[in-house]
């Protein structure tokens, strides 16, 4: 059973940032990628961001390309999320997830989900 638990979410103004981490415990040993996924009120999750546990590709939706990076600490088996340039629009509710495969962005693929942080930008 693996448990994740997300951090750093908050209220910033357009064009600030946030730093969000999300710790996994529990039996990491499975986790081979780690992604980050988005859910505003009223709109279907969404894939934000994914990484291969212990370095390798990442993904990035589009829509966040350029502004978010995604990294993590095996080690630790810790990832992280660095969100610079935020827009009205990325604000949701932020979850990651632990995928067994790497599937990228696909949230089917993921098996173990935290219970989320709230990212709220105002304009």
């Amino acid at each position: 059973q693996v448990e994740l638990a997300e951090s750093g979410g908050g209220s910033v103004q357009a064009g600030g940032s946030l730093r969000l981490s999300c710790k996994a415990s529990g039996d990491t040993g499975s986790i081979n990628c780690m992604g980050w996924f988005r859910q505003a009120p009223g709109n279907e999750r969404e894939g934000v961001a994914a990484i291969y546990f212990g370095g390798g590709s990442t993904y990035y939706a589009d829509s966040v390309k350029g502004r978010f990076t995604i990294s993590e600490d095996n080690a630790k088996r810790t990832v992280f999320m660095q969100m610079n340039s935020l827009k009205p629009e990325d604000t949701a509710i932020y979850y990651c997830a632990a995928d067994r495969d790497c599937s990228g962005l696909a949230s089917s693929a993921y098996y173990s989900w935290g219970q989320g942080t709230q990212v709220t930008v105002s304009s």
